[in-house]
């Protein structure tokens, strides 16, 4: 939602150039009935009045240290009712405020995406208590509540699915057209809209501590930060005041005509400075949120143009960051879906990491698992039960060593690539199987890497906490300059410093321990779908969609961003300045200069827009 500060300079932006039409227009209808003095006194009173305005805004920004060009704006029209020119004076005032009013509309156009995902924000929620429903505010959610989220809802906190299925619609956080569907037990995200059925979830996370209230606080900051090219232009804005009361000061005396100096000041207010930038940089924004990757501000994303040294995790980064079963080796007593189906049946009595990875997979292949009985569990070594009638054992490879009489894991799991899992079956006191466990690399990964590259991105680390051989694995098949393995949070910093020399950095990452890393690359990315919370705060871009693909594209929303806005302020100064040294030579009116400047208004700000379109 937008301050109340945004809504009152919008709404005061809107009455102050609405007065400004009103007082040119009036104006040039007492002069149609052939009354100049009432004309020129509209006039008067519509320059005097935006001036006022401008004034007070001229103070409110010096106060806070910002030092804008809207001064040659006060000095034009001051200079317009000293001069005896009030019809010029009212056209800069309306020039001045129908620009701001532009700017605040062309804004409006560039936020679309990301007010989006702000005007979005669920309030109440239906909670079962004691068997029946009532409506409660989302604050009053707690974990383990169940709530029912109904069709056409969005979903107010993050929970796990109790119903069978569910159909949700996330483009207003990643930007795909296509609904998600969930299973049963699967993570429910906050901020998407049912599409389908209603269904049950269990609340994980309070409301504030959700996914999508993280994201909402992440887009508020990023609408309130000023990008370096802003600040920029503000320094620039010293030395073009200068500049023009040069060339004003320079046409005065050489011609002893006020007028000439008018016409300079008119033509030189540089709208470009005080629009272009700020149009283009949340054009930017907007437009990368809308692919699923939030800038949190514009300083990063300009950070983000010129990132020529990558580093990335490996774990949720570039692999999937859980294990997936990778292949079956059955010693012929069953076949090798059968091992996986009596070692998921068994394992769904455990919540191992290993255990959830093959009741996955076996859900996926659509077997229908059995239910175990007599469960011994041994804790991060097994299980035993019974299955079917049988006696079933599942778990590391010495666990059911131990307790086959037949049959060795180790014979049958030789040649290993690394970082390979094993989970070993046993059914009635002979080995069965063994399956093979990997976290796998992502298949976009590849893919990303290469558009980095196309964008301009010339190094890449792959840095990790994994055993070094595991690293080197992924590493070498996504062809990475330089791997490092065996890393504790702290090497990890190291090296992004060091990158630094080679220029600007980016690190990638999702997890608690590469935070630090994050916050000391120049722009640190976090996989905000997956990632741990203290990464998504730390980092200064978060991917809110789980696909690599992304972060290439808002590489090269970042880019064009930049060179838009800097092709916006340089030919808007160049053309404002061409018209400053005509004008000095007594080519170009004070009315005709004003008309001008607003045509260059409006080329510049509709500019700024296309950072808004691919």
């Amino acid at each position: 939602m937008r301050s109340i500060s945004t809504v009152v300079r919008d709404y005061s932006a809107a009455v102050l150039a609405i007065l400004a039409l009103v007082a040119l227009g009036g104006g040039g209808l007492f002069l149609f009935f052939d009354r100049p003095d009432l004309a020129s006194l509209a006039w008067y009173a519509g320059t005097g009045i935006v001036l006022a305005a401008l004034a007070v805004e001229i103070l409110r920004s010096l106060s806070k240290g910002h030092f804008g060009v809207d001064v040659i704006a006060g000095l034009s029209m001051s200079a317009a009712l000293a001069f005896s020119e009030p019809l010029a004076g009212a056209i800069v005032a309306l020039m001045y405020a129908g620009g701001q009013q532009l700017e605040n509309f062309a804004e409006g156009r560039a936020r679309r995406e990301m007010t989006a995902l702000l005007g979005r924000v669920a309030h109440t929620s239906m909670r079962y208590v004691d068997g029946r429903l009532e409506e409660v505010p989302i604050e009053n959610l707690c974990p383990g509540d169940r709530i029912l989220v109904r069709r056409g809802e969005v979903v107010p906190v993050d929970g796990v699915l109790l119903s069978e299925r569910a159909d949700v619609d996330m483009s207003a956080l990643t930007g795909e057209a296509l609904p998600v569907r969930l299973s049963r037990r699967e993570e429910v995200a906050s901020g998407g809209t049912v599409v389908g059925s209603a269904f049950d979830i269990e609340v994980l996370r309070r409301s504030d501590e959700s996914t999508y209230a993280g994201i909402v606080r992440l887009v508020e900051g990023a609408q309130q930060s000023r990008a370096p090219m802003m600040r920029l232009a503000d320094r620039y804005a010293v030395w073009f005041l200068l500049l023009t009361l040069a060339i004003a000061g320079g046409a005065w005396w050489a011609s002893d005509d006020g007028t000439r100096a008018l016409a300079v000041l008119v033509v030189a207010t540089p709208c470009p400075l005080i629009l272009a930038v700020p149009v283009a940089i949340i054009s930017g924004l907007s437009r990368a949120a809308s692919r699923g990757v939030l800038v949190k501000s514009g300083g990063a994303l300009e950070s983000l143009a010129r990132i020529r040294t990558a580093v990335l995790d490996k774990t949720g980064t570039l692999t999937s960051g859980q294990a997936g079963v990778v292949s079956i080796r059955s010693t012929g007593v069953m076949p090798e879906g059968e091992v996986l189906r009596l070692a998921a049946s068994l394992d769904q009595a455990s919540n191992h990491v290993s255990a959830e990875a093959l009741v996955r997979e076996a859900k996926v292949r659509g077997m229908t698992l059995s239910t175990p009985a007599d469960i011994v569990e041994t804790p991060g070594s097994g299980l035993e039960g019974r299955l079917d009638g049988h006696s079933v054992v599942v778990g590391g490879s010495d666990f059911v060593h131990g307790r086959c009489e037949v049959g060795d894991p180790y014979m049958l799991g030789r040649d290993l690539p690394p970082g390979t899992a094993v989970v070993a079956l046993g059914v009635d006191g002979k080995l069965a199987g063994i399956i093979l466990l990997s976290d796998r690399i992502r298949e976009d990964a590849g893919s990303a890497i290469r558009a980095f590259r196309e964008q301009g991105v010339r190094r890449f680390v792959l840095a990790s906490g994994d055993r070094t051989d595991v690293v080197e694995v992924a590493g070498t098949l996504l062809g990475v300059d330089d791997i490092r393995g065996d890393l504790l949070p702290g090497e990890k910093v190291e090296i992004v410093l060091a990158e630094r020399k080679n220029g600007p950095v980016m690190m990638i990452g999702d997890g608690v321990n590469d935070a630090p890393a994050l916050a000391a690359a120049d722009v640190g990315v976090a996989m905000g779908a997956r990632g741990a919370a203290a990464s998504s705060e730390t980092a200064d871009v978060v991917l809110l969609v789980d696909m690599l693909d992304r972060l290439p594209q808002a590489l090269a929303i970042a880019r064009r961003t930049r060179k838009i806005a800097r092709q916006s302020v340089l030919a808007g100064l160049a053309l404002s300045l061409i018209a400053m040294v005509v004008a000095a030579f007594g080519y170009l009116p004070p009315v005709q200069g004003a008309l001008l400047q607003e045509l260059i208004d409006v080329a510049v700000i509709l500019n700024a827009l296309r950072a808004l379109r691919d």
